[in-house]
Formats: structure tokens, C-alpha cells, sequence
């Protein structure tokens, strides 16, 4: 290749681009004196050549190349003051890698010898579709399934061992019959933007699994492609979904970055504009500020990093073609001066953006910071992560402080929380269990976490985790321990399929997975946290499965929020009572002790359009309980607790037999409207 003499080029976009004659470079510096262009070899080994952007637009530099091309290396140096107490941390002996590098040149772990710094290596990317075609699921019908690209493929015995643990092998006919089988729509993955593992990790043996410590905002990650094209690979594996009707949406970290604390390495932001990139201490520059705990935060509040985000949500939308994302420790995002505003500036850009329109946008609506809680304050498009109703279902099931009123709530989309806010139901991002906490196995089997694997003494991790081990810590030889635990697995599992909400299922669970009891699994790249489908539970695999065909079926609980009030033939949408089928006062909402709830659901519709009401009883018991059943007759639809008791029909007026830690779904038998009990 034949370079000529660096050009002015454009200021934009950002980024290194291939365009007609060479390749043009922009990047952001609003603090450096001088930005230089490093040329290597393909290995990005032996630095080439050393260049001096030549043009600057305001806080843009930028140059064009003559005669390059894609694949060639190149990373940046910064010119600028060494001030670390007013937020300066310029040095130009450091290579830097550009923000919008979209592909990495370089190691997997931060080494403090400058000569595994990061590279960029330019690609020459084809046009984006302007609408790429998706499967563009109404959130009434959506199912999230939350999983691990490696995790989920790793021991499937039905994907070809070279692409286990890849985006191919996600996109494999057996890992795809899976999840069609069980019925989800959507597929959430952890993190896919490159990443780095921590100094400390690698010092441990362990590696940064999860992997939210991004590196490339822009970049695949390399670890999980089978082949030289990650990029590539990854878009197959979208279309592939795409074609089985499902979902890919990203679970993102824009709220920090490899570059943890003031320790930590200079790997690209640090060393291009620390005091823009980062958000430091009030009236205290040199002081990074840490709502992430992980010693950074980036600092949307600056339209540049603000644009570096909408750059990158972008280049996933239309050139990866992905359906959505997920925000890591969203209000991070939306921090301006005086805390969380839910008029951000980032949340405004991605209101108006027609790029992001009709995607799913999901908050993880917490950070450790002050006033980091967020449940229910973001915009209308948005869903957010509910821990309220992870926690209140727990509690309710397991033993924990619940009442009749809260377990109602959360099982009607926490009202208290989105209702009042002007939300839609489907707002709620209803789980048991995520990749964060006790896998849905573990939760019945420990009460204590066991995280000593982690390096950490066992300080890391939840220690409120609202489970129950059913009578024996660990696994036991006692028979009766485990049906417990197969029951209340059921239960949960239906209890969360049936809710109203956008229900989340965590990849595993389905099929009885344990992490060994491991509750912050985040460093556990092996058979902790890999599925082994060797030992999956096949009947509650089916049973997950029939679960979800009811919900698409029957539509336990409405798309919008349920009156109790009967209209004007005295119908009743949603109905509460007792055993005894008596409505519940004040007193009997909030008795602690009560674990036994029934719902009248008048505004079901069968296959046919007409009303079907629906009776969904609860015994959250460790006995038998008898439930009077309104007039009528009705067929047992769903019996968590015995498979064989489905389309077994009742006449209203007698009670029905609930087992301990059981809920029983029953249909009216014809299309009767439902009167209240």
C-alpha cells in the first residue's frame, strides 16, 4: 500500500472510514494541544509511521490518508497538560485506542507494558439497511429470555462442537428449536461489545464472563466467534433469529468503562479528554465521580460523549440489526447536575431518534450513587427491570415478610409503581431470577451464597436473596426436599409466565440449572455457569413451555390495567377473594401470615373473541387448602402442582383442592361473563 501525505480530510463522522482515495480519521479532544495518528503492521506490533492530524474543527481533529485502506492498524496519541488534580491526564507516550474503533487489535486482559496497548484496524463496512427487517413483536405477546452467548451453548450437546460458545452456535438449528419450543420472543444477551478483564482476574486465574467492562463501544466481541469475521458471524446469527421469529436485544454498558478508577490503565478515553469523557466530583475535576462502582462514569452531560452513545446505539440498529437494548445501571445515563432527570439529554435524543423507533429500550433503573433508584421514573417507550417484583414474589412463595396486597400488586404489574406514573403494564419487566443472583434452582436450595470461587472471601454478592432451601441447605438424599423444590420451581415459574407485565425468564432456568450456589457468578467462565443440558429437566422444560402456550392462548391478565369494578352488566374485570370466595377487606390484605389468594378474571377471550373468565387460584402453603369456586363450570387449564389434573372439570359451588405451594389457572367452560364471587 502506497500512502501519500496526510490531508485535512472531515471532521466527521467520527471514527476511521474508508472513502474514495484512502480512509479519513476524526476523533473528539476538546482539552489536547495535538492528536497523532500511529501507523503499525498488521499485528499492530511495530509502530509504522507517526502522524499529526492536521486538521482541527473546534473540538474535532481529523485528517484523510491517501492510499489506505481497510486493514490497516493504527492507534492515537494525545498531546496535553499532565494536571490530574484539574482532570488532565495526557501523555503522549501512551498509544490510545479510538473510541470508534470497530475492530481490536491486541490482548483480551489490561498488561501494564505499553506494547499490548490497543489498536484500531479500519474495515470497510457495507451501507446499513435503512429499515432492516425484524420481528418487531407487540410487547402484549413479548417473552424475554436473558442469556450468555457462551453459557447457553457451551455443553449443548446439539450444536457442532467448534461453535459451542459462539454467535454460530447460538444461531444453530438446536439452540433455535429451544427456544421456539418454549415460546419466547426475545433473546437479552450479556454484554457483546468488547471487553477487557481486569488486572486482578487474570492475577486470580478468572476472566470478566459477564463481561461489562467494555473496551469498544463499536467492536464484536472477538471471544465468542468461531470464526476470523466476529462481526460477521454476529450479523448472521441476528437474521437467523430474525427468521425464527425472534428478538436480539443487547444488554449495553454505557454508564463506564474499562478504564475503572484513577489507578486504573490508560487505555483510550482516559488519555484522549479525561476531564470531558468522565464525570468527576462537584467543584473537584481531579476526582472521578463513581454512581457505577466501577470507579468511573462516563459523563453524558457532554454533547460529544453524549453523540459517542448515540453513535454506537445507532451502528447496533441498523448496521449489526439489532431489536433493542438493555441499559446497565441506567440512571447513570441520565444524571445531570442535581442527580437522575428524567428529561436527560439522553433521554431525549433517544426519544426523537428514527433510527431507535419501535426498538425495545430497557433500564436497569439503579445505580450505587445517591438517589440511584429509579423504579418506574423513566419515559413512556421505556421497560424497566422490577426487583420489586422479583422480591415480592419471593417472599410470597418462600416464607419471607409478604403480604396477600403486595403479592396482588406485583402480580398486577407493580400499579403502585407504573400505574401512577401513566405507564402501560407492560412497563414491568417481571423476573424471578436474572444473570445477577441465584439462579431459580439455586434460590430453593440455599439460603447462604457460595462465592468463594470468586476470589473475593465471599464478600461479594447479594446476602438478601429472599430464598428458602426447602428444609436442607445444599442437595440432600431426603426425598422430600427436593418434590418441595420441584413444586415451588413450578409455581414461580407460573406465577411469572402468567402476571401481567413483560415476563423475563433467565436461560437455565427452564431446565433446573445450578451455579453450585454461586450468587454473583460475574468471573465464572466454565461449568458453573455453562448449562450442562445433559441434565436438564425435561418435564419442566414442558411445563415452561405449556405455561407460555397458555399465556398466548388466554391472556390471563389484561394489556391494560384492570378495574375491579363491575360495568354495567355487572361483570367484573379482576376480582379478589378468599378461600372462602369473600371478597378481602383492608385487614385481609395486609395479614402477614395469609398465603392464599384467588383472582376473577372476567375479560379473558378465547380463540373465538368472546369473553372467557379466567380463575386463577394461589396456596402458597405448606399444607392443602380448599378453594370455593364461583358458580359455573370450570376446566382446569394449568395445576403447577399435577400435570394430570389439566382439563379436569368443576362445577362452581363445590371447592376445589389446591396442594401445597400450587397455582391452579381455570377456565370458564363457555362464555359466560364473570359476575364476582
Amino acid at each position: 500500500m502506497s500512502l501519500g501525505p496526510l490531508e485535512i480530510g472531515r471532521p466527521w463522522p467520527l471514527g476511521a472510514h474508508c472513502v474514495a482515495g484512502g480512509v479519513n480519521f476524526a476523533v473528539f479532544s476538546e482539552h489536547a494541544e495535538a492528536i497523532e495518528l500511529c501507523l503499525f503492521d498488521a499485528a499492530g506490533q511495530q509502530e509504522l509511521a507517526r502522524l499529526a492530524l492536521p486538521g482541527r474543527s473546534g473540538d474535532l481533529w481529523h485528517g484523510h490518508l491517501p492510499g489506505a485502506g481497510a486493514g490497516l492498524v493504527y492507534a492515537l496519541r494525545a498531546h496535553g497538560p499532565w494536571q490530574p488534580d484539574r482532570g488532565h491526564r495526557f501523555d503522549f507516550g501512551k498509544w490510545l485506542l479510538d473510541p470508534y474503533a470497530r475492530e481490536i487489535v491486541g490482548g483480551l486482559s489490561w498488561r501494564r507494558d505499553s506494547a499490548h496497548a490497543l489498536k484500531a484496524r479500519v474495515i470497510d463496512e457495507p451501507a446499513p439497511a435503512v429499515d432492516p427487517p425484524r420481528p418487531r413483536t407487540p410487547l402484549a405477546d413479548s417473552v424475554i429470555y436473558e442469556a450468555h452467548v457462551k453459557g447457553l451453548t457451551m455443553r449443548h450437546p446439539g450444536v457442532p462442537e467448534k461453535l459451542r460458545g459462539t454467535y454460530a452456535g447460538l444461531a444453530s438449528d438446536a439452540v433455535i428449536a429451544h427456544l421456539r419450543r418454549l415460546g419466547v420472543t426475545a433473546i437479552s444477551l450479556l454484554p457483546v461489545h468488547q471487553h477487557l478483564d481486569e488486572e486482578r482476574l487474570v492475577a486470580h486465574g478468572l476472566t470478566n464472563y459477564w463481561g461489562y467492562n467494555t473496551v469498544g463501544f463499536f467492536a464484536v466481541e472477538p471471544r465468542y466467534a468461531s470464526s476470523a469475521a466476529p462481526r460477521d458471524e454476529f450479523r448472521a446469527m441476528v437474521r437467523a433469529l430474525h427468521a425464527a421469529g425472534i428478538e436480539v436485544i443487547l444488554d449495553v454498558v454505557y454508564n463506564h468503562t474499562a478504564e475503572t478508577d484513577a489507578e486504573g490503565p490508560t487505555i483510550s478515553w482516559r488519555g484522549l479528554d479525561n476531564l470531558a469523557y468522565y464525570r468527576s466530583l462537584p467543584g473537584q475535576p481531579g476526582v472521578l465521580d463513581n454512581p457505577t462502582g466501577c470507579g468511573n462514569a462516563l459523563d453524558l452531560r457532554h454533547p460529544r460523549v453524549l453523540q459517542m452513545v448515540m453513535d454506537s446505539l445507532r451502528y447496533w440498529a441498523l448496521q449489526m440489526e439489532v431489536d433493542g437494548f438493555r441499559f446497565d445501571l441506567a440512571p447513570v445515563l441520565a444524571r445531570g447536575d442535581a442527580g437522575f432527570d428524567a428529561r436527560a439529554a439522553f433521554l431525549q435524543c433517544v426519544a426523537q431518534d428514527p433510527a431507535l423507533a419501535g426498538l425495545k429500550l430497557i433500564a436497569e433503573p439503579w445505580d450505587v450513587g445517591a438517589g440511584g433508584y429509579q423504579l418506574g421514573r423513566f419515559p413512556q417507550r421505556w421497560l424497566e427491570w422490577n426487583d420489586r417484583f422479583r422480591d415480592g414474589m419471593r417472599r410470597f412463595w418462600l416464607g419471607g415478610a409478604a403480604s396477600r396486597g403486595e403479592f396482588a400488586q406485583r402480580l398486577c404489574a407493580s400499579s403502585d409503581t407504573f400505574q401512577s406514573a401513566g405507564r402501560a403494564p407492560a412497563a414491568s419487566i417481571d423476573f424471578i431470577a436474572a444473570h445477577d443472583g441465584f439462579t431459580l434452582r439455586d434460590l430453593l436450595t440455599y439460603e447462604r451464597k457460595r462465592n468463594l470461587a470468586n476470589g473475593e472471601e465471599n464478600r461479594d454478592g447479594q446476602d438478601a436473596n429472599h430464598g428458602w432451601n426447602c428444609g436442607a441447605e445444599g442437595e440432600t438424599a431426603d426425598a422430600d426436599v427436593p418434590a418441595r423444590r420441584a413444586l415451588l420451581q413450578r409455581a414461580l415459574l407460573a406465577t411469572l409466565l402468567l402476571a401481567q407485565g413483560t415476563p423475563m425468564l433467565c436461560s437455565g432456568d427452564e431446565l433446573g440449572h445450578s451455579q453450585g450456589g454461586n450468587n454473583n457468578a460475574y468471573c465464572q467462565d466454565n461449568a458453573t455457569t455453562w448449562i450442562d443440558w445433559q441434565a436438564a429437566d425435561e418435564d419442566l422444560i414442558a411445563f415452561t413451555a405449556s405455561v407460555l402456550a397458555l399465556r398466548r392462548e388466554l391472556r390471563p391478565l389484561p394489556a391494560h390495567w384492570a378495574s375491579g369494578e363491575p360495568d354495567a352488566q355487572g361483570a367484573v374485570e379482576l376480582a379478589w377473594f378468599d378461600l372462602d370466595g369473600r371478597a378481602l377487606d383492608a385487614s385481609a390484605w395486609r395479614d402477614p401470615q395469609a398465603r392464599t389468594l384467588g383472582a376473577l378474571i372476567g375479560t379473558a377471550r378465547g380463540a373465538g373473541g368472546a369473553p372467557r373468565p379466567l380463575l386463577l387460584l394461589l396456596n402458597a402453603e405448606g399444607e392443602t387448602r380448599q378453594f370455593a369456586l364461583p358458580d359455573g363450570v370450570w376446566t382446569v387449564r394449568l395445576d403447577s402442582a399435577n400435570a394430570a389434573h389439566s382439563a379436569l372439570r368443576v362445577r362452581g359451588g363445590n371447592r376445589l383442592t389446591l396442594s401445597a405451594h400450587s397455582l391452579v389457572l381455570l377456565a370458564a367452560a363457555g362464555g359466560t361473563k364473570a359476575a364476582g364471587p
